[in-house]
């Protein structure tokens, strides 16, 4: 449900380009005010810029935890709460290139992946999105209606991935999908250790979204994909904890 009536302060990371762009898109025209999270600053102030007055940009990168740190506290000093966060910055991999996402699947086996990419992915997908929750987490603290949005993907399902039937079965490795696995397990942790507070909790997959992340070879518009995330953060305080969806609120198995 669309909180029309209330004016909701929320954080987007990964928000200058793809799918965090288009919800911060989305939830500036629904009248709330978006901090635009960037690793570049002047990235960032850009795309602030062209959005208008409810679009305020800020340095934040999930892999660094002196900037969720001065993140947090320019939060703290300016508004001194935080009524939505959307974990959203996300990396698939650092050595893709120009290789199709096949060519890619067969390097990044479990057999052959490289330490240092499966480190890389993980720092931003699993261990930023912790690292972010810890520091925003007193900020969620102090609103009446607080939610936090976890952007994942389909493809981190293990239900799913043990299906032989599952058509992006033979693409699941160490890399980012299992990231996307680890991803959902952090976030069951936080939907448990909140389930008795006021804070609420929901994963969403914004499905095989054409954007960088996976070469622009995703078969859906930013716009179809960013639409459940929007959805999601979009809920107002009577809507739910603890779900796993796509479009639109179809049930992702765990």
């Amino acid at each position: 449900m669309e909180n029309k009536t209330i004016r909701r302060l929320a954080l987007v990371t990964g928000a200058n380009q793809g799918v965090g762009l288009e919800v911060v898109k989305k939830l500036v025209a629904a009248g709330h005010t978006i901090l635009l999270g960037s690793r570049d600053l002047a990235k960032g102030e850009a795309v602030a810029k062209d959005l208008g007055d409810g679009a305020i940009a800020i340095q934040i990168d999930v892999t660094d935890q002196s900037s969720i740190e001065a993140a947090a506290v320019r939060i703290a000093k300016e508004y001194g709460y935080l009524d939505l966060l959307v974990n959203n910055a996300a990396i698939s991999n650092t050595r893709k290139g120009d290789l199709s996402l096949q060519e890619y699947a067969r390097i990044s086996k479990a057999s052959n992946i490289a330490m240092n990419e499966v480190r890389s992915i993980w720092e931003t997908n699993v261990f930023g999105v912790l690292a972010v929750y810890q520091a925003m987490l007193p900020l969620l603290q102090q609103s009446k209606d607080a939610r936090i949005v976890n952007v994942s993907s389909g493809v981190g399902s293990l239900t799913l991935n043990a299906d032989p039937a599952f058509p992006y079965r033979g693409v699941y490795g160490p890399g980012y999908a299992a990231s996307k696995t680890a991803l959902n397990g952090i976030t069951l942790a936080m939907m448990l250790e909140l389930e008795n507070t006021h804070i609420k909790v929901n994963l969403v997959s914004p499905g095989f979204t054409s954007t960088a992340l996976n070469g622009f070879e995703g078969t859906e518009s930013i716009e179809d994909g960013s639409r459940e995330v929007v959805r999601v953060a979009l809920f107002g305080p009577e809507e739910r904890s603890g779900t796993y969806t796509r479009w639109e609120n179809e049930q992702i198995p765990w």
